[in-house]
């Protein structure tokens, strides 16, 4: 028995209680968490906007230590240190042949098959397929990446998900260039990770956006050059900024229709716009089609920061490991699994960075 955050229901508040998790069954691996980071994405679970089967134990960016193995797992063992990956790739899909694993078609299979039963005996569901608010998991062995030495486990948390996304959206979706100008709209968890990330990549004017004037201290400090309080005239001021012309770049990390479309107004003539935020299918973003012929500019979505974590995490650890990317400083809550709640009215309320469940 482990204690765990249940969402009973859709849009009902998460319940922290005990429940009955199974040894690990073949191929699969069962992990003692060290930390979960709160994510956007579980909030978007909890009240519907993503679909996931209830009751579930939601939590899907988070690192720990493997406890057991089952039967045919060779690639890690109990003792080791890893970091979950809620999107792993089966390898055999059409997306997978195409050497894009972040699309899998078959990357959250598992979120639709129970994995644990609460102590009165109902089934449960992994959120995501991972599970990571509760003290411990079982995960398919496809879904633990080793973590590499000289990264701490606690933070590592952030590498399953809006470090990933982050990093990659800035180096494989943007494909940002030494010297551009890079605008990141919504300074979250992830756009925290957009920042340093551009800041790796050698871009010149980096701007953050927040509703939040709390977030400029965050943002400066995660390599930002300037900071703006989103506004209605948000895209005239950061063209203001860039020349005239508008950002070489811009990231939105918010998944809001008029984000959306501020970032895609201040991406300048040819430049790239790349959507990271998850919008609900309400959210209707509307261009002409004028506009688009005329300023020539890439309007992309970016899934997991079309990485591959396996690939990937090696080089976010070189990065810690030199001491050009700081997750410690993304985290400003650190909160026990009845914290949880508390944790997604912070999110809803725009305040803070990134929130850690701590085991």
């Amino acid at each position: 028995m482990v204690r765990a955050a249940i969402l009973p229901a859709v849009d009902a508040p998460l319940v922290v209680e005990e429940i009955e998790l199974p040894p690990p069954g073949p191929c699969r691996v069962r992990v003692r968490l060290a930390a979960a980071g709160v994510c956007h994405s579980d909030l978007s679970l909890s009240n519907g906007t993503l679909r996931q089967p209830v009751p579930a134990v939601l939590g899907h960016e988070g690192a720990g230590t493997v406890v057991a193995v089952g039967e045919g797992v060779t690639t890690v063992a109990p003792g080791d240190r890893v970091v979950l990956n809620w999107a792993p790739s089966c390898g055999d899909c059409h997306y997978c042949g195409l050497d894009e694993p972040w699309l899998c078609a078959n990357a959250l299979a598992g979120a639709g098959e129970p994995y644990a039963r609460t102590a009165d005996g109902r089934a449960l569901h992994p959120g995501l397929g991972t599970a990571a608010f509760a003290e411990e998991t079982v995960v398919p062995a496809s879904a633990v990446l080793p973590l590499p030495d000289g990264v701490p486990l606690t933070e590592a948390a952030l590498l399953g998900c809006a470090v990933l996304t982050g990093y990659g959206a800035v180096h494989h979706a943007a494909v940002v260039r030494e010297g551009e100008s890079v605008v990141v709209l919504g300074v979250g968890g992830v756009g925290l990770s957009v920042i340093q990330a551009a800041r790796i990549a050698g871009a010149g004017a980096v701007i953050a956006v927040d509703v939040s004037p709390e977030k400029e201290e965050l943002a400066r400090q995660a390599g930002a050059t300037d900071f703006l309080v989103s506004a209605p005239d948000t895209a005239k001021r950061i063209r203001g900024l860039t020349g005239r012309h508008g950002a070489d770049v811009a990231v939105e990390c918010v998944g809001r229709a008029e984000t959306i479309r501020t970032a895609w107004d201040s991406t300048r003539r040819g430049g790239r716009t790349t959507v990271v935020g998850i919008g609900g299918k309400d959210q209707l973003v509307s261009f002409s089609a004028l506009e688009i012929f005329h300023f020539g500019r890439t309007l992309s979505g970016c899934v997991y920061g079309n990485c591959d974590p396996a690939r990937d995490l090696p080089v976010l650890a070189e990065h810690i490991r030199a001491g050009r990317l700081d997750l410690s400083t993304m985290v400003t809550d650190r909160i026990a699994l009845d914290g949880i709640p508390a944790a997604f009215d912070t999110m809803l309320a725009g305040r803070g960075g990134r929130t850690l469940v701590v085991f």
